[in-house]
C-alpha cells in the first residue's frame, strides 16, 4: 500500500511519531508522501523524511487555507526551498484553492496556485491540489498553465493529482483529460458518501490512494486519529467498486503512484 497524501509531520504525532512510522511498516503500508502546507512546515517535513529516507517522501507548497496577508512573504520562503531540495521533493504541494471557509484572500490563492503550478512545470515535478469549494477556478487555472507557452522548451508537463477528490462525474472527466490522476481516501467508506458512483468509468489506472492523516480516517475508525495503515479499508471498498479483488487494488494504485512521483 501506497499513501501518497499523509501530514505524518503535523503536532498530532508529535508525541510518538517513531512508532507511529514503525507500525505503518509492519502493517504493510510501503511509502507515504508527506506534503507541506506553509512555511514552517518546510523544516518539520524535510525533518521527517531525512529520518525515514525511501519510506517518507517529502512535498513542499503553500496551503491555500495558509495564504493571508504574508502569503508574498511564506511564497518566497517556500519557492527558494523547493529550488534548494529539487532532487528530493516528489511534488509541489499541498496547493490549490479553497473557498469554503473564507473568500477574502480568493484572489491571492488564485495567483499563490498559478505560481506554483508554473515552478512545477519549470521544475518539472507533478502537484498535489487542495480544491474545496473552487472546483471552476482551479480547473481554470490548471488549464490555462498546462496550455501557456514557456520561454523554456525544456519545461515539464503539468500533472499531478487531485487529492481527496469528491466531486462530480463531470469534474472527474476534465481531470482525466488533463491527465492528472484522481486521490482517493476515506470518504469513499463514509455511509452516505456518493463518490463510488462518481468513479464509474475512470479507469483504475489513474488513481492513487491517500488517507489525509491525521484527518479524515475512514470506516470504521472515524473519530480516531488517522494513520496509513487505514488505508486498507479504502483498497477494500474500492474493490468493490471495481470488483476485483483488494490485492489487484492495492498493486495498481502502488504503482501508479510511483509513476506519478517519479519513485523506483
Amino acid at each position: 500500500m501506497f499513501d501518497t497524501h499523509c501530514h505524518i509531520d503535523e503536532e498530532a504525532f508529535a508525541t510518538d511519531r517513531d512508532a507511529v512510522i514503525a507500525r505503518q511498516r509492519e502493517s504493510g503500508v510501503e511509502a507515504m508522501i508527506v506534503p507541506g502546507i506553509n512555511a514552517a512546515s518546510i523544516e518539520t517535513v524535510l525533518i521527517v523524511c531525512h529520518a525515514h529516507p525511501g519510506y517518507c517522501y517529502p512535498a513542499l507548497g503553500l496551503h491555500p487555507e495558509d495564504v493571508k496577508d504574508d502569503w508574498k512573504e511564506q511564497l518566497a520562503i517556500i519557492e527558494q526551498a523547493i529550488r534548494a531540495h529539487r532532487d528530493e521533493l516528489v511534488a509541489i504541494g499541498e496547493i490549490g484553492l479553497d473557498y469554503y471557509w473564507d473568500k477574502t484572500y480568493k484572489e491571492a490563492q488564485q495567483e499563490v496556485l498559478r505560481r506554483q503550478l508554473l515552478l512545477a512545470r519549470e521544475l518539472d515535478l507533478p502537484v498535489i491540489l487542495h480544491n474545496r469549494e473552487a472546483t471552476e477556478d482551479i480547473l481554470r487555472i490548471v488549464r490555462e498553465v498546462q496550455m501557456s507557452k514557456c520561454e523554456n522548451e525544456k519545461m515539464g508537463k503539468l500533472t499531478g493529482v487531485f487529492h481527496c477528490f469528491n466531486g462530480s462525474r463531470e469534474t472527474v472527466q476534465q481531470i482525466l483529460d488533463m491527465g492528472f490522476y484522481v486521490g482517493i481516501g476515506g470518504v469513499l467508506t463514509f455511509k452516505n458518501s456518493k463518490l463510488a458512483e462518481k468513479l464509474d468509468g475512470v479507469p483504475l489506472d489513474r488513481i492513487v490512494l491517500e488517507t489525509d492523516a491525521p484527518y479524515m480516517a475512514p470506516v470504521p475508525h472515524r473519530g480516531e486519529r488517522n494513520e496509513s495503515r487505514f488505508i486498507i479499508h479504502v483498497a477494500e471498498k474500492l474493490a468493490e467498486v471495481y470488483h476485483c479483488s483488494v490485492e489487484e487494488i492495492i498493486a495498481t494504485t502502488t504503482a501508479n503512484a510511483k509513476r506519478l512521483f517519479a519513485i523506483q
